[in-house]
């Protein structure tokens, strides 16, 4: 299976560390944040990689390499003006080939082991989202998770999109290569009961601001 890691971003609320360093290459601990984004594909047996870059690509670029660092073959996706990330994802489709694959974010950081992720393709429709409780930036939630466990927009309690999920490519048939949301074409297939989800209440961090990758740092730091 392969994975892919959005990686394309501006990463606003991060300046000014962003104006010198893209976003995934900002330390937390002794790595980048797409380098524990690649180590938690590696432990899963997630070798084949896409990455989309925009911003700064050519420092992502020359910064991972061909991924042989993370035991990874990684491919770029390279893209002239930033896609969103459905866009970024149709204009991969080409490197993704025709199987299910792992979408990720590389300013996400989690202790979810991918590994359940895979096991979901077998009964897969369209996309497996992984849903976290809503964190203090984002209360309202996005997705209802059913008792039989799909997702619906209506509904409550609503949990939050976790930036980790299991998609099929048809789930993106027919979109053109332009800037837009995945929730674009998630909220179309749950309303044909083709999204499943799942509740993850382990460790996350959605790294958006610097104090949250100083958190992130510090929180690694004690643990190595």
């Amino acid at each position: 299976m392969k994975a892919m890691i959005l990686a394309a971003g501006r990463g606003e609320r991060m300046r000014p560390l962003t104006d010198e360093t893209p976003k995934p290459l900002l330390k937390a601990g002794s790595e980048p944040l797409i380098g524990h984004v690649l180590q938690q594909c590696r432990d899963a047996g997630i070798t084949d990689i896409v990455i989309n870059v925009c911003y700064k690509a050519d420092q992502i670029m020359q910064t991972l390499g061909d991924g042989a660092d993370y035991g990874a073959n990684i491919t770029y996706s390279i893209e002239q003006e930033i896609l969103g990330t459905g866009g970024g994802v149709v204009n991969a489709l080409p490197l993704l080939g025709e199987d299910a694959f792992i979408v990720l974010s590389g300013d996400v950081w989690s202790s979810y082991d991918l590994k359940n992720l895979i096991a979901q393709q077998e009964n897969l429709a369209l996309a497996h989202l992984v849903l976290v409780n809503n964190p203090s930036f984002h209360p309202e939630g996005d997705f209802h998770l059913t008792a039989t466990h799909h997702l619906h927009v209506a509904g409550e309690p609503k949990l939050t999109y976790g930036n980790l999920g299991l998609f099929h490519p048809a789930l993106f048939a027919g979109m053109k290569v332009e800037n837009f949301g995945l929730g674009t074409v998630l909220r179309t297939a749950m309303e044909n009961e083709q999204v499943t989800g799942e509740h993850y209440q382990g460790s996350w961090m959605n790294i958006g601001t610097v104090a949250q990758l100083q958190q992130l740092d510090e929180r690694l730091r004690r643990t190595a």
